[in-house]
């Protein structure tokens, strides 16, 4: 898989335009990935829905559950897949205009009818082995979510990883974390965090499309407050990781992130910021 400027160049990419997009991206570049499920019948129904003027909105590219891949956005224009968001790592609200969104055909939220078969909003209806129960990250209660396939998996951090390559990608987020309350998707079905270590901390020398690329450059950051309390977990009812506090203009490297709150190490010190005090 390769890509060119604006599109992935591979021989089962289907090319549907969307008229669903806005201008450029900052800098005309993508430093961001947003990962949706699609909550549709199929993928071609949402790439229809997506290209539909009468929708309002577009995704870069539609993953199948068989790994075919849509591509419906140039790389380089502003896609409508984030909406109403704010990544608080970094301040930035309106996340169209810095990422690429990729959605997975993926019914989302079930509903179950008996031990053998769960209701999607759609009404159509799924078996025991394609579903889970899981607690939101967002969340407190248990519910029901359709899973991913592997094929879909492969695909979607295959694309992605030529993505990191070709652009200055710097985080790899789901829709919920950036529209916490508003969007629950792709979900505790997707293994967002084991995702992204792969997509951002990926060994390129096993990678033959890779090979020639340039290493991946941690993500840095700079306390932006006078005093930065550093916890052992991601919440204010964790204990300190140390008693002194960072300090306004302290550089921390970015590990994960979870809902509001980030995972930096600081001169080999490993602990949890809110991320709403930390600026690029």
């Amino acid at each position: 898989m390769q890509i060119n400027e604006k599109h992935l160049l591979i021989g089962n990419v289907r090319w549907v335009r969307s008229p669903n997009h806005g201008g450029y991206l900052e800098n005309k570049e993508p430093d961001t990935i947003v990962i949706h499920y699609t909550a549709g019948s199929s993928a071609e129904s949402s790439v229809r829905s997506l290209c539909s003027e009468t929708s309002k909105a577009s995704a870069h590219l539609v993953i199948g559950r068989d790994g075919s891949i849509f591509q419906l956005v140039p790389f380089n224009i502003a896609a409508w897949h984030a909406g109403v968001s704010e990544h608080s790592a970094t301040g930035r609200k309106g996340l169209n205009r810095y990422s690429i969104g990729i959605e997975l055909d993926n019914a989302g939220v079930l509903t179950k009818q008996n031990d053998e078969s769960y209701l999607s909003w759609f009404g159509k209806s799924y078996p025991a082995n394609e579903v889970v129960s899981a607690v939101h990250r967002n969340q407190t209660t248990e519910r029901y979510w359709h899973l991913y396939t592997q094929p879909q998996l492969e695909a979607c951090l295959e694309v992605c990883r030529v993505l990191a390559a070709r652009y200055p990608i710097r985080f790899v987020l789901g829709h919920e974390e950036i529209s916490p309350g508003r969007k629950v998707d792709p979900g505790p079905a997707f293994p967002l965090e084991k995702f992204r270590d792969k997509v951002l901390d990926l060994d390129r020398s096993d990678v033959d499309e890779l090979a020639d690329s340039s290493e991946e450059k941690p993500v840095i950051m700079t306390v932006n407050i006078d005093r930065l309390n550093i916890r052992t977990g991601a919440g204010p009812n964790h204990d300190l990781a140390r008693s002194n506090p960072l300090k306004e203009g302290d550089t921390v490297k970015v590990l994960k992130h979870q809902n509001k709150w980030v995972q930096v190490d600081h001169n080999g010190l490993i602990g949890w910021v809110n991320g709403k005090y930390l600026k690029a």
